[in-house]
């Protein structure tokens, strides 16, 4: 089963037009969600949740149609953090653990308590005094504490250092080894997503250019460095990106279609990002 699947789904604001677009999400796997500031991430996950509504497409999360009646049962199945924590500032950890134990029919005590013991975080100091990172670890304790079967994570990383950020992917990776549990993770912060995702999709300009396993991003395409006359002869569809420069030329390729006697560099997915945002000039 999809956790959530996306056919024909469209947006259209004055200025901005988002899809349509197709995007699947297996059971058991984390999504990364990546594109620049104002691709449509934010956009993309308030479809999917339903709080805006589509001009065109279908979404199913957890195998329910996120328009139809059923909808408002499946959110208590839905972890959502976005890219701040808003709770009321007095309060403590123990004091929202309370409050949520009668928001959430299938609130956990102990998971809770356990999740903010590992996450380090003080029961009792008031919201309003935790650091950036406190809050957002707060945050997700509490998504993940009502047996949620699906997280989606709205830049929840941003704005943290390495050493938070790496602390909460070791909880992601926790979280889906239930193989019922699914992530979508939206995030600039590539090397996050290189880290953790099983699938990536690529936003760009409201256009969704790829969604694909990570690893056989990584597996297709290469990167060659090679002078402006060697580029001149290799067949225009091999080529995804390029940079240009007075020394040479710099391409992501697929590297099945390429010809022998060319090296291949290996890639990284911010590499492939970059590239394909770039395009063909």
């Amino acid at each position: 089963m999809n956790a959530i699947e996306i056919r024909g789904l469209k947006k259209s604001f004055k200025d901005f037009t988002l899809g349509p677009f197709d995007l699947d999400l297996p059971e058991g796997s984390i999504m990364g969600l990546v594109g620049e500031n104002g691709a449509g991430k934010s956009t993309t996950i308030g479809l999917i949740m339903n709080a805006l509504r589509s001009d065109e497409g279908t979404v199913k999360v957890l195998g329910i149609d996120n328009k139809g009646p059923s909808f408002r049962a499946v959110k208590e199945d839905i972890g959502i953090v976005l890219d701040e924590a808003y709770y009321p500032e007095p309060l403590t950890a123990r004091k929202l653990g309370f409050i949520m134990k009668h928001t959430y029919a299938a609130w956990d005590e102990g998971l809770y308590e356990g999740y903010v013991k590992d996450l380090d975080l003080p029961m009792n100091k008031a919201f309003k005094d935790f650091s950036r990172g406190m809050k957002m670890k707060l945050a997700i304790a509490i998504a993940m504490s009502h047996k949620a079967r699906l997280l989606i994570l709205d830049e929840a990383t941003s704005g943290l250092d390495p050493i938070v950020r790496d602390e909460i992917l070791d909880v992601f990776n926790e979280f889906t080894r239930d193989e019922k549990h699914s992530i979508l993770l939206s995030s600039h912060i590539v090397s996050d997503l290189e880290k953790v995702c099983d699938y990536i999709a690529f936003i760009h300009k409201g256009r969704l250019l790829f969604c694909e396993e990570k690893d056989r991003l990584l597996e297709d395409y290469g990167i060659i460095k090679v002078s402006s006359s060697v580029y001149d002869s290799l067949d225009p569809a091999c080529i995804k990106g390029v940079k240009k420069s007075p020394y040479g030329v710099e391409a992501l390729v697929t590297k099945s279609s390429l010809p022998g006697g060319i090296d291949v560099e290996h890639t990284s997915l911010e590499d492939v990002i970059l590239f394909l945002a770039k395009g063909v000039n």
